[in-house]
């Protein structure tokens, strides 16, 4: 069958119209699809840790450990929270969870080490001490390893920067020495992150920390965890735990500058800094606390300093690694919302 000229017409008019319409209908459902991650955006409560080759990510309710085994799997192991009552309260909930989260910390980094094949044969020595001790051995090494971490902390943490900073006493004032003694601190600390940030081991841990921050940030935008998804976002986040202890030595150099703390004993002084470091963990966790929850001109310029830092201690993760996070976040959330800030 013909047509004629004017229905020919017709058809190709039709045609440009219908070609013209379809990056305007492309747009629309590309502006829907905006609406629809923004309607999904939220901030969380979800928390987590990189470990030995993988990730520890907490909820409201659960935690999990996913760990790339040897072979290529990913292992997920999950467990409930214990809930306490104190730890919803102000100030004191601060540290409350900051015990519990480095014990909990210390204990999954064990286990991924051990998961991952990382535990050596036990020497004759460490098999006397589990024929003497028993199942108590590894209590016993977690309160001797917890007592010499305390004691280098000390020592780098409080007394050389108070030692230092006493030196200058005939010509600077307390408040400028409580100063100097902080930026020393901070300085230690910095020192130490990059340090460790150059061994081939703790790389691989600083890239499972940016997969750890990628996948929390995909998910408060709305999106599907998809290795793809996660990978576009960005590898810093205000709540991590290099910002918290960043705020914590912030904020003891406002603390110390009180009168009470004094200069002219420096083991008491060290006495006093350490019964001030509840104080201070409570004052810290508060602030990263509002920082996470909230985006705004006061809680970008908090959080701009750990920001800084965690490009240190966050390093972009391969899919591999990305995986094992996404692995563990999907364990952890949960379906009643609860996890919603």
């Amino acid at each position: 069958m013909f047509m004629s000229t004017s229905e020919e017409k017709e058809i190709e008019i039709a045609v440009v119209e219908t070609t013209e319409e379809t990056p305007v209908t492309a747009a629309a459902a590309s502006a829907c699809d905006q609406q629809e991650r923004c309607a999904f955006a939220k901030k969380t409560s979800i928390g987590g840790q990189a470990v030995i080759e993988g990730v520890m990510m907490r909820g409201p309710k659960k935690t999990a450990l996913s760990v790339r085994m040897q072979d290529g799997t990913i292992d997920t192991e999950t467990w409930e929270n214990r809930k306490f009552a104190i730890s919803k309260y102000p100030f004191i909930r601060g540290v409350f969870n900051f015990t519990v989260t480095m014990v909990q910390g210390y204990k999954t980094l064990m286990k991924s080490a051990e998961k991952a094949g990382f535990e050596e044969e036990p020497s004759e020595f460490e098999k006397k001490l589990e024929k003497i001790f028993g199942d108590k051995l590894y209590k016993i090494i977690t309160v001797i390893a917890a007592v010499i971490a305390v004691g280098l902390a000390v020592v780098l943490f409080m007394l050389v920067p108070a030692w230092i900073a006493s030196l200058t006493e005939n010509f600077i004032p307390e408040t400028f020495r409580t100063v100097i003694e902080g930026v020393i601190k901070i300085a230690v600390f910095i020192l130490y992150v990059y340090l460790t940030s150059l061994l081939s081991d703790i790389k691989r841990v600083y890239q499972y920390h940016g997969a750890e921050h990628k996948t929390i940030a995909c998910y408060e935008a709305g999106e599907e965890l998809t290795p793809e998804n996660v990978a576009k976002h960005k590898r810093f986040h205000p709540r991590c735990g290099t910002s918290f202890m960043l705020i914590v030595l912030i904020i003891s150099i406002l603390v110390f500058s009180l009168p009470f703390v004094p200069w002219d004993n420096l083991f008491l002084r060290v006495v006093i800094k350490l019964a001030l470091l509840p104080v201070i963990t409570s004052l810290a966790y508060e602030v990263i606390k509002l920082a996470g929850r909230h985006d705004n001109f006061f809680t970008r310029i908090i959080s701009a300093p750990g920001m800084w830092l965690q490009r240190i201690t966050t390093n972009e993760p391969d899919r591999s690694q990305i995986e094992v996070a996404i692995a563990s976040m999907e364990e952890v959330i949960p379906k009643d919302d609860s996890d919603k800030w």
